[in-house]
C-alpha cells in the first residue's frame, strides 16, 4: 500500500487509467468478434457496418495508447483481408 501522497495520486491516477483502457479495449475487442461471427455467418451487409466500426474503434484505441500503433496497423490490416476474402467466397 502506498504511503507517500504522490505515490497515493499515482495509484488514483493508474486505476483511472486502467478502467479507461479497458473500456476502449473491450469495445474494440467485441466488435472484432461481431464482425467475425458475421463474416462465418456470411452476413455481408453486417460486416461491411462492423468492419467500419472495428476499425474506428482500433484506431481510438491506438490515439489513447491503448495499443500500440502497428498493433493497430496490424488488427485493421487483417480485418480488412478477412472482409476482402469473405467477398471474393
Amino acid at each position: 500500500m502506498a504511503n507517500h501522497k504522490s505515490a497515493l495520486k499515482r495509484q488514483r491516477q493508474d486505476e483511472k487509467r486502467r478502467l479507461r483502457n479497458r473500456y476502449h479495449r473491450g469495445r474494440m475487442r467485441t466488435t472484432i468478434r461481431a464482425f467475425r461471427s458475421a463474416i462465418e455467418a456470411g452476413d455481408m451487409d453486417t460486416a461491411a457496418t462492423l468492419l467500419a466500426s472495428a476499425i474506428s474503434l482500433t484506431d481510438r484505441a491506438q490515439t489513447k495508447g491503448v495499443i500500440h500503433k502497428n498493433t493497430a496497423s496490424r488488427k485493421i490490416s487483417r480485418l480488412q483481408a478477412a472482409y476482402n476474402a469473405a467477398s471474393a467466397a
